[in-house]
């Protein structure tokens, strides 16, 4: 027999797949075994039909094409057998979705198949339509499984439910049709078919006002009787886990019932008991029990006000946060975000386990504990001095300002904010009397990421300066942003530094060929500057005035525009245009050379020639002009 003939089985040709040593050799395999399903397909061989459609599917799923075989899914609908329609709606299923237009030649079949005799055809036709169906099926085939909603057999029924479910999804204006067959699902002794209901019934409250309210007038009641004896059921194996009876129906009932009370005050009183029942009864100490227990305190939130349900709510929030499990402690800060909106006080009461959760071991566990803590400082209790926004609320002296930032600095690192190090620098920038030992304090804390605190004077050279900055701008954690200050601090080193230009050069050269833009862009223009126009060099990276604390905070605000005007005497205009302070001396930083840099000889008019390389001269430019009218005329 050719191994790779229609007549081969299934598990033949997953035998051969699986001995290719290579993924060439298994192309080979696939190919050939697709090559003989075309050609049984152009045959249009009845007897190897389901045969080949499974060998698809296994095709399928190793990632290669088979549209080719999506008109034989049809064919085996539209047959007569069981098995053959079990194939095709299965292959319906896996090779086509609802974007095919090929799925509306299959609408015909389906709702044969869904008024057919045999319940377990039905029970085909429904599974292919609750995967597959599209808005224009959905409008199409609406009707019959309304019908089925009601049928004998509780698998149907269940399997019509989920079936509801996609449809009203697809198409929202059909929900009306199935509030009342959802509401009788609601009573039923099945627990498939109770569960799904459930289910139908959410998602109906979700796309339909009128649903939402009659589910709250007509079922509330009826729901909460139902959840008691859940709870209060005794054990049963076939729904047990972990000791906690039925946790998916308690699940489903919980969600169900925190949308009907959201917003009602009826529907909360006649679910308070209830929940705090669950609250209390069920078991913390299994996966199963926590599970609950999340939804019900989620329920208890978000239902009209009771105060007391809400205290314990929180309290079992409190309970979640000691749990040795990541995932636990993790839901449980992410409710107590949300709680704090409702009851700051309760919250209030676990300040110190949320306080042990900024210890833990996790980042993103450590990460949410502190945006629950900001969220809990008020201006009386400051809990943690390492926040940046209270650092700034708060200040005692600028000394001791400047070091806790560099601790929040050392140890957030990215998680720090943009604003955060613009208002340090500011600071900084202010405080000229302590220029020297912050400097100090960064280089050290670049060195050794260590708290500083000693004001003991270091010897730095400048080939020291520039190793701090090359390592920074190679350091792969460095941003974007890090990197491009990082080239614009090797431009003012090299004019500084005038015996470590060549070295700067070299690092700079570097980024020429980078694949980010920016970083390209200014390494050109910065080498340009070394290498070509040294005389101007000076000027470009003149020190920037020192910007007012006061109009800083005041931009933040938005009390104050944009741009602060300032009299002409008070700074010197300079070829580049930047404002230079006439203030005292600068200290030398790094106790190196603080002599200013040389100021530029050119003028402007040279400076701009220069940069240019044009004459701007006046005389030059109009004899030009004549020139060029001479010539024309």
């Amino acid at each position: 027999m050719n191994p790779f003939s229609s007549a081969t089985r299934l598990r033949d040709m997953i035998r051969a797949i699986r001995a290719c040593k290579t993924a060439a050799e298994e192309r080979a395999v696939v190919r050939k075994e697709c090559a003989a399903i075309r050609a049984a397909v152009s045959e249009n061989d009845p007897d190897y039909r389901h045969r080949n459609l499974a060998k698809l599917m296994f095709i399928q799923m190793l990632g290669y094409p088979t549209h080719f075989g999506q008109m034989e899914c049809l064919k085996l609908i539209a047959s007569a057998g069981f098995p053959e329609k079990r194939i095709g709606y299965l292959g319906l299923m896996l090779l086509l979705d609802e974007r095919q237009e090929v799925l509306m030649l299959v609408t015909n079949s389906l709702k044969q198949d869904l008024n057919h005799s045999n319940q377990y055809i039905v029970g085909l036709a429904l599974c292919a339509l609750g995967n597959i169906c599209s808005a224009e099926m959905a409008r199409d085939l609406a009707p019959e499984v309304e019908r089925l909603l009601q049928f004998r057999d509780p698998n149907i029924r269940k399997k019509a439910a989920l079936c509801c479910v996609r449809i009203i999804k697809k198409v929202p204006d059909l929900a009306e049709n199935f509030i009342n067959p959802a509401a009788a699902l609601l009573k039923e002794k099945h627990h498939g078919v109770l569960l799904t209901g459930v289910q139908l019934c959410t998602d109906l409250c979700k796309v339909s006002a009128e649903a939402l309210e009659y589910f709250r007038k007509k079922c509330t009641e009826g729901l909460v009787k139902v959840l008691k004896d859940v709870v209060n059921s005794p054990y049963a194996p076939e729904y047990d886990i972990s000791g906690i009876a039925d946790p998916f129906l308690h699940i489903r009932l919980l969600r169900l019932l925190h949308v009907l009370g959201q917003g009602d005050a009826d529907a909360s009183d006649c679910m308070n008991d209830i929940l705090a029942q669950v609250a209390t009864k069920t078991e913390s100490n299994k996966n199963a029990g926590n599970a609950i227990l999340y939804e019900c305190v989620e329920t208890i939130m978000s239902i009209e006000d009771n105060s007391g349900l809400r205290v314990l709510a929180i309290n079992i929030l409190g309970r979640f946060l000691s749990n040795r499990d990541n995932n636990i402690r993790y839901v449980a800060l992410n409710m107590l975000m949300k709680a704090i909106s409702v009851d700051t006080q309760a919250v209030q009461r676990h300040r110190a386990t949320i306080l042990e959760c900024v210890k833990d071991s996790d980042a993103s566990i450590r990460k949410r504990a502190l945006e629950l803590v900001y969220v809990l400082v008020n201006e009386r209790e400051i809990l943690r001095p390492k926040f940046a926004p209270l650092l700034k609320s708060f200040p005692l002296e600028k000394i001791w300002y400047i070091d806790q930032m560099l601790k929040v600095l050392s140890e957030a690192g990215n998680f720090v904010k943009d604003e955060v190090w613009h208002a340090l620098i500011v600071v900084i920038s202010n405080a000229s009397n302590l220029h020297g030992y912050t400097v100090r304090s960064l280089y050290r804390a670049v060195q050794t990421s260590g708290e500083q605190e000693s004001l003991d004077p270091i010897t730095v050279t400048e080939s020291d300066a520039v190793d701090v900055v090359e390592s920074a701008i190679k350091r792969h954690t460095s941003d974007l942003t890090t990197r491009a200050m990082c080239l614009i601090a090797l431009l003012k080193l090299s004019c500084r530094f005038p015996t470590c230009s060549q070295r700067i050069k070299d690092i700079t050269v570097q980024y020429k060929g980078s694949l980010v833009l920016e970083l390209q862009q200014r390494s050109i223009e910065f080498n340009s500057i070394i290498e070509k126009h040294q005389n101007i060099r000076s000027a470009l990276v003149e020190r920037m005035p020192v910007l007012d604390e006061a109009t800083y905070s005041g931009r933040r605000a938005g009390s104050l525009p944009a741009t602060v005007s300032t009299s002409p005497g008070a700074a010197l205009n300079l070829p580049n245009g930047v404002a230079k302070p006439t203030a005292a001396p600068l200290v030398d930083l790094l106790d190196l050379s603080s002599d200013d840099a040389p100021a530029p000889s050119s003028s402007g008019g040279d400076f701009l020639q220069d940069l240019l390389g044009v004459d701007l001269s006046p005389a030059s430019s109009q004899s030009g002009y004549h020139e060029v009218w001479r010539t024309r005329w």
